[in-house]
């Protein structure tokens, strides 16, 4: 089901059937956000969160668990998880908490998230380098955003229908890119 709602979100997602596979994932294209469960088959769920946090600091992780107790919270929260949610949520809520850490992430590294270009550890900014593409898929993604809305006569509902994205991301999209629309 999350696979399915997330593109609706402006996620494109990934799914793993256990904590080992995920983490096999990570390793071929690391992600901003990690929507992660407690119970896994394998390697528990905060297992693969200590790993996530050892090898890719900079990924924001959301628990969504029936299992979640106090203690599993409190470790949670140690290692510095973006949000906690107990089964069953609201796809709503699902969207704060991925909304919380996709915000997190930009705060803390001023960079766009995987979904839009790969994580990587250098720092370089040299052509090429993953800050370098980043930037230009961002100024890419602001121009599709200024012309959807221009065929669109600035209607923003239709502009994200063109784009195929929800509403409330194409929203913060204009946010962070600072273009002016009616609606």
């Amino acid at each position: 089901m999350l696979l399915r709602a997330l593109p609706d979100m402006g996620f494109v997602p990934i799914g793993a059937a256990s904590g080992e596979e995920a983490l096999l994932s990570m390793k071929e294209e690391p992600a901003a956000i990690a929507v992660l469960d407690l119970n896994l088959p394998g390697i528990s769920g905060m297992t693969v969160f200590e790993r996530l946090r050892e090898q890719w600091p900079d990924t924001q992780v959301v628990i969504m668990t029936g299992y979640g107790d106090l203690d599993a919270a409190q470790q949670a929260i140690r290692l510095n998880v973006a949000d906690f949610l107990a089964k069953p949520c609201t796809l709503g809520d699902l969207e704060q908490a991925l909304d919380r850490a996709w915000r997190r992430r930009l705060d803390e590294h001023d960079k766009p998230p995987a979904t839009i270009a790969p994580l990587a550890n250098n720092t370089t900014t040299e052509p090429g380098s993953t800050q370098d593409r980043a930037r230009t898929i961002q100024k890419v993604e602001k121009e599709l955003i200024i012309d959807a809305l221009k065929r669109n006569d600035d209607n923003r509902t239709a502009a994200a229908r063109e784009l195929g994205i929800s509403v409330r991301t194409l929203y913060y999209r204009l946010s962070q890119y600072d273009i002016e629309g009616s609606d």
